[in-house]
């Protein structure tokens, strides 16, 4: 019970997570050869919804200028990128299940509703972009001396000031 309430229960420091994400990174670029992205695989989520609705992207700008990075054989849904998205959304969901965390949350009002819709658009667009998220523009381009990710560190932080003072003067 002891180690339940110490690893499972109780959180764990910044510097503890980190090394953990570190060490999850090594060995994930170690054995797949590719660094952790995640919007790409809902890049991939996505454009495969619209290929089941007949949509051709082979001729959009996007897929003709960087193409899909899918190896021979792969879809839009069987790729490696989606196995990284289902295990971070299946361990996240045990982390909180498991630290008695997970809760169902009613939307308080349209206004919220309207607004976390609108960031996570927002969010979404921007990090395609930027080519990644803050996991593939920030935790993967630092370690390996990217400069981008320095830059989009500094921006990051900027964005995430002037969204706290918006979210405090308009939704709080």
């Amino acid at each position: 019970m002891k180690f339940y309430q110490k690893i499972i229960k109780k959180p764990w420091t910044y510097v503890v997570g980190g090394i953990i994400l570190a060490i999850l990174n090594i060995i994930l670029f170690w054995f797949s050869g590719k660094t952790w992205r995640i919007t790409s695989g809902f890049l991939y989520w996505g454009m495969g919804i619209l290929e089941k609705f007949g949509l051709e992207h082979s001729n959009w700008y996007y897929f003709n200028v960087y193409g899909n990075e899918l190896t021979k054989g792969k879809t839009f849904f069987n790729n490696e990128y989606t196995i990284l998205n289902l295990a971070v959304i299946l361990g996240a969901l045990i982390a909180a299940l498991l630290a008695s965390e997970f809760k169902w949350k009613k939307i308080k009002s349209k206004k919220q509703l309207v607004f976390a819709l609108l960031g996570g658009i927002l969010m979404g667009y921007g990090s395609r972009l930027s080519f990644g998220c803050n996991i593939g523009a920030y935790f993967s381009a630092i370690p390996s001396f990217s400069l981008h990710g320095w830059v989009y560190a500094i921006f990051m932080f900027v964005g995430a000031w002037i969204g706290c003072k918006l979210l405090f003067k308009f939704l709080l």
